[in-house]
């Protein structure tokens, strides 16, 4: 990766301090080193940094402030603050896993989105020996291609642009690769996908990715590829539409997650299934109060055209479920009410299943990558009854949306299957250390990190 550089033996020694260590590192430190400390009054507050000038003027290190310890983005806001024309590396020895995690911190804070103009330079860092390399470049890597994917225009991320992006992951990691486009949605026995997707002049499609030992345990990821949504018929406002080009997030988000399984060999029989699609306005679209026949046989009545996520996810939960697999986890950009209950930042996450849900929980606690359950309550299920067909897609009250998004998509996971929700803003609103504003594939890695626990490598 860019963003790290092999050790030339003139590398800025970049000194990592507590808060509490900040007042013993001073005491063995030469005084000239310590006037400056206390003459920029810097305390060792995280996220904090200060460069030691030599003699000469030039730094000769960098203190790096922890606050109370170092976490996975201790060092994410350094590449964009270090001189780019320097090289960095951590001073001092550290266990294997902390030397990875800052490493990983530090990739994910050097990214940058320059399809169209150039980006500005970042500093880049010598890993240590005892980083874990490969695991930094498969989890970096996969969250960066995460990004990418989100933050592109939608004039150059259709349908068929994203079914391309995640044929090019198939390839690098050697899974099989399927798409069916158009009208074969039809003939295959995906008519919901079909219904929002024919507006377009751009193609709907499946995209079908399968890795892994078949004999392994099934592990199936399902996100929302909506490629652009103008709301279809029941047009969004201006504003509201600006930015859907994100709404293929929970399908970027999928691919990232699928990146880090193939690449880091997690012992599993690996499905993706990604509907995508464009929610157009023609004379073709799929109007309010039509009736769509899904997959599975349930009959949804559009209550309204711009709730078209959880329709197009109907089929492909369908599908996912025929091969009853021992995991199944779906990713959406699915509403503005999880977005209202718990802000930007925290992806709401139902499941109907506890002892996943603690598992999920912990482990993005872990990783820096939280999420919060809510409830799949099921006496919200009346909200979602419709009038000439069994089920609506959207509900007949303006409150709990999220949950009753979450119930609609419970009908089409069969019984028995350990299933997971996401939904998800997809966005960073605004630059943090190690997470730049623009598209983000949210809850990976955390996922990841739970995935790794209960299946291996």
């Amino acid at each position: 990766m860019e963003c790290f550089a092999e050790d030339g033996g003139n590398a800025v020694p970049l000194v990592l301090l507590t808060a509490d260590r900040l007042a013993g590192w001073l005491e063995s430190a030469p005084e000239r080193a310590g006037a400056w400390v206390r003459a920029n009054r810097f305390d060792a507050e995280d996220q904090t940094s200060l460069g030691l000038p030599s003699t000469s003027g030039e730094i000769e290190r960098v203190l790096v402030g922890l606050g109370s310890g170092a976490h996975l983005f201790s060092l994410g806001g350094l590449p964009k603050k270090l001189d780019p024309d320097r090289t960095y590396a951590i001073d001092g020895n550290l266990p294997g896993i902390e030397a990875t995690d800052l490493a990983i911190g530090w990739a994910l804070g050097s990214y940058r989105f320059d399809r169209y103009r150039a980006g500005d330079p970042r500093a880049r860092l010598v890993l240590s020996s005892v980083c874990d390399a490969a695991r930094v470049a498969a989890i970096a890597e996969s969250v960066c291609l995460g990004r990418d994917l989100i933050n592109t225009p939608a004039e150059d991320m259709g349908p068929a642009e994203l079914a391309a992006a995640a044929e090019e992951l198939a390839a690098k990691c050697d899974a099989e690769f399927q798409a069916t486009v158009g009208d074969d949605l039809l003939d295959r026995n995906y008519p919901s996908i079909h219904a929002v997707g024919r507006a377009s002049h751009r193609a709907p499609r499946l995209i079908d990715i399968r890795w892994g030992d078949p004999a392994a345990p099934r592990l199936t990821l399902v996100g929302k590829g909506v490629c652009f949504d103008s709301g279809g018929l029941d047009l969004k406002t201006a504003s509201g539409m600006k930015m859907m080009k994100k709404d293929m997030g929970g399908g970027a988000s999928v691919l990232a997650l699928a990146g880090m399984i193939m690449r880091l060999g997690l012992k599993v029989r690996l499905r993706v299934l990604v509907p995508a699609v464009e929610n157009s306005v023609a004379g073709n679209a799929f109007r309010p109060l039509d009736v769509i026949t899904t997959r599975k046989g349930i009959t949804v009545e559009i209550g309204n055209t711009d709730a078209e996520g959880r329709v197009v996810l109907a089929d492909a939960l369908a599908e996912a479920s025929s091969e009853k697999p021992d995991l199944l986890i779906d990713m959406a950009t699915l509403t503005g009410a999880a977005r209202v209950a718990l802000g930007p930042d925290l992806p709401a996450m139902f499941t109907n299943d506890d002892d996943l849900a603690e598992a999920i929980e912990s482990a993005g606690a872990e990783r820096a990558d939280p999420v919060w359950r809510l409830p799949l309550w099921q006496a919200y299920g009346d909200l979602i009854k419709g009038e000439a067909a069994e089920i609506s897609n959207t509900g007949s009250s303006p409150y709990g949306g999220a949950i009753t998004a979450a119930l609609f998509l419970e009908r089409f996971v069969d019984d028995g299957i350990p299933w997971a929700h996401f939904d998800i803003m997809g966005w960073n609103l605004a630059d943090k250390p190690g997470r730049p504003q623009g598209g983000e594939p949210m809850a990976v890695r955390g996922l990841f990190a739970m995935l790794e626990d209960r299946y291996g490598r």
